[in-house]
């Protein structure tokens, strides 16, 4: 339903974009976002966009990391800039999709994480 790409090694500074486009039975997307997981640690909140555009960030990425959302696309971008080897880790994405017209509730749905590696 969720499809990553964009992850990878990259050095220090850098600035790849990842890209998660949504797929299959869907009526509308509600929020959507990005999370990350390093090892040894716990998921976390990385940036999340609302269907109307309105952004959150987690603090250590915030003024480094860029969210955006194409609806038409079913896809939720992120922009990151500025790498830090701490930035190391699987990043998923997440979307909370209602699947037909009549739906009662939002689901939330998970893409299979990409690896981004920030070597020093």
């Amino acid at each position: 339903q969720l499809q990553a790409s964009g992850g990878g090694l990259v050095q220090a500074g850098g600035s790849p974009r990842l890209s998660c486009a949504a797929s299959g039975s869907i009526f509308r997307i509600n929020d959507m976002g990005w999370y990350r997981q390093a090892p040894g640690k716990q998921r976390e909140l990385v940036a999340a966009v609302t269907l109307g555009g309105t952004t959150n960030y987690g603090d250590s990425v915030k003024g480094r990391f860029t969210i955006s959302r194409d609806n038409d696309k079913n896809t939720v971008y992120l922009q990151m800039n500025s790498l830090k080897p701490e930035d190391t880790g699987v990043y998923y994405c997440k979307a909370e999709i209602r699947l037909y017209f009549g739906d009662p509730a939002y689901r939330d749905f998970w893409g299979q994480g990409t690896q981004v590696t920030v070597s020093s």
